[in-house]
Order: structure tokens, then sequence, then C-alpha cells
């Protein structure tokens, strides 16, 4: 039975048993249970495993060590949800200590699975949520990479702080404002449309694009910009009426 259609309480006895086993296993240095659940088809008896790990680390932090012991084991699985897990967890506890666990993202990064990439990506978003600074200097160092995919995948990575602080990853998007590839350049345009739609966000992405010197790509970022405002009405702090008004007349005082 998948884990949500199991009853509330039989899904909070679960995940209570989930931890037990998992911290368990990372304490005793054995991997039985870790890797039973780490390569759980449900997904969410995944995250349950990842979570608790975060939640174990949080804590007590002298369970750093045998935590990353054990999830180095596991980022050597053959079996890609294990390795997934292993990166998702690893990102728990670099919301906090980025530094602990900087290799499973530099690893994750280049694994041969798109799930394991994506969880990195995944690992990005919520780390550079809370522990902004050293996610933001780790991305520089692969923002030219002459991997296509890394690029992406840097750019999508950085999203997530942009929609409350786009004024701390503009200056990575600028970087990427002459990338000839149409997935990175895709995805530039779109997160730049991500970080425009909550309050106070509009007018620090506007002041550093008009600024940009790749105006064919300025001028798609503007419509996506236009056009979100339209697809996440119910979420954006600004109407896409005003949105237009605002960007038309911002850009006409700078000419």
């Amino acid at each position: 039975m998948a884990f949500y259609d199991l009853p509330k309480d039989e899904r909070n006895t679960l995940v209570a048993q989930i931890s037990r086993e998992v911290m368990g296993d990372i304490i005793h240095k054995r991997n039985k249970h870790l890797l039973q659940y780490c390569a759980d088809e449900d997904t969410y008896i995944r995250k349950a495993v990842y979570l608790a790990i975060g939640k174990a680390y949080m804590a007590d932090k002298t369970l750093l060590q045998p935590i990353i012991t054990s999830l180095n084991d596991l980022l050597a699985e053959p079996d890609p949800k294990v390795r997934q897990t292993a990166v998702n967890a690893a990102g728990e506890i670099g919301k906090y200590n980025f530094e602990a666990v900087v290799h499973f993202f530099d690893t994750g990064l280049f694994d041969e699975h798109h799930s394991v990439r994506n969880a990195v990506i995944g690992s990005m978003k919520k780390m550079g949520e809370k522990n902004p600074i050293p996610v933001i200097a780790w991305s520089r160092t692969y923002l030219h990479h002459e991997d296509k995919e890394i690029r992406r995948e840097i750019c999508h990575g950085i999203e997530l702080r942009g929609r409350t602080h786009p004024e701390d990853i503009l200056p990575l998007l600028h970087e990427l404002q002459y990338d000839k590839t149409k997935r990175v350049r895709w995805t530039l345009v779109h997160v730049i449309g991500q970080i425009s739609y909550k309050k106070g966000c509009l007018e620090k992405v506007m002041i550093d694009l008009v600024t940009w010197e790749n105006k064919e790509l300025v001028t798609d970022a503007i419509a996506e910009i236009i056009d979100v405002h339209d697809r996440y009405k119910d979420f954006s702090y600004y109407t896409q009426a005003y949105v237009k008004d605002y960007i038309e007349q911002y850009i006409t005082s700078k000419n």
C-alpha cells in the first residue's frame, strides 16, 4: 500500500519506524534498513528517510560523521533511487552546514541518472533558501562549465533563492546571457520570469535587466515576465496589466 493510501495515524507510525530504523543503521554502521527504504518505489518513503536524517543531524550534531559515512556508501550504490535519496539527505544537512556535504553535489551533478541530478537541483533550492552564501559561491564555480546540462542545472538550482532575494542570483544570471545553448537560454528566461512575480522582486529584476547587453534575450525575458504574471495570477503580487504598464514606463524612463 502506498504511503498516502495509509490513514494518517498509520503514516505517522511508519515515519517513526523509518526514522528509528534508519538512525539505528547509521549509528551501528550497517545499511539493511537504509537500503530497503532508500530503494523503495514510493517517493514518500524515500522522503521520510532523508527528512529523518536531517532532523537527526539538527538534534545531535555529533551524528554528522556517521551520517556522512552512511551517505557516502549510499552514493556508491548502483540503484539511482538510493543515490537520489543520499543527495536529498545531504541537502537537508546542507541547509545548515553546506561545507560538510558539498562533495555530494559535486558528485551528484555528474550522475548518469537524471533523478540524481534533479536531486542536486532540488537540494540547491532548499539550501539556497536557508544557507545562500556558500551555495551561491559553489554555484558560480560551475556557471560556465563546458557541459551545457551542468550550466542549465545550476541556473535552475538557484531559482528559489531568487524568488525572495533576486539581487543574490541576478549577477549569476547576467553571466549566462550569451549562452548559445537553447536549453540553457530557455532555463535562464524561465528563471527570470519565476523571480519576478513575488512582492518586491519585479523592481529589482528590471533594474538589473535593463543593464544587460543581450537585448534579444532581454526582450524574451520581459515577455516571460509579463506572461508569468498571467500564468501565476493567483500568486503574483501585481496584476499583469500593472506589470505591462510598469515595464513600459520604466524602459521609457531609461531611454
